[in-house]
């Protein structure tokens, strides 16, 4: 990976996992459980956001082993469910609200690559902005997808638990402990599988934004 592509991906990456834990917060606020505005966690400042490991350590790892793709997460937005007005149900629509404003993030971008080559700005004159965009919108299809994982902590768990009876939801919230391991082996044995299914969308997501497919 060139530095020009990991710095837009950084740049997506920050702009993603921000927005991502903010729209937990805010979607968890609304349906009224406050305990991310009283920790200060409902803002778009990054530094509220910022976890050491996920934010920093594991994206600058990545870059020095000159991994295929750069990932990371931001620190988790707290969530209530005992404060929430109707907990299972509104458990599911918090944490689908930071994958899907993921995708949109994607899809602004994209549409706004379009937009550009509608009033005339040419791709291949600014080349670089063009890729710039596409680098964005790469990364946030990335954390869309890898946060539907159904494996704790990730989102795509408590979307599994909406659909679960209470006697099967407590067996799978036994493997909490062991989500981390278990993402961590996903990504070392299945990343490169998990990748090319999303090839696809990348693709759609070129043609979208430059009009052809360029990779």
């Amino acid at each position: 990976m060139d530095w020009q592509t990991t710095v837009y991906f950084l740049i997506g990456l920050a702009i993603g996992v921000v927005l991502h834990e903010y729209m937990h917060g805010r979607v968890a606020d609304l349906l009224g459980d406050h305990t991310a505005r009283n920790a200060g966690r409902l803002t778009l400042n990054p530094v509220a956001h910022v976890d050491l490991f996920g934010t920093v350590l594991l994206p600058l790892a990545l870059i020095v082993m000159r991994a295929p793709f750069v990932f990371g997460y931001a620190k988790p937005v707290p969530v209530n469910p005992f404060f929430l007005k109707k907990p299972k149900r509104d458990m599911l629509l918090v944490a689908l609200a930071g994958p899907l404003t993921n995708f949109a993030i994607a899809l602004v971008v994209a549409l706004a690559g379009m937009l550009l080559r509608l009033v005339g700005v040419s791709v291949f004159s600014t080349n670089e902005l063009f890729i710039a965009l596409y680098r964005i919108a790469e990364i946030n299809i990335i954390l869309g997808f890898f946060n539907l994982i159904p494996v704790p902590p990730l989102d795509g768990s408590h979307i599994v638990e909406f659909f679960l009876p209470p006697h099967a939801q407590k067996t799978y919230e036994s493997i909490a402990p062991y989500g981390f391991m278990i993402i961590l082996a996903f990504l070392l044995f299945l990343g490169d599988y998990f990748f090319r299914l999303m090839n696809p969308i990348f693709s759609l997501t070129a043609r979208i934004l430059f009009g052809f497919t360029p990779f």
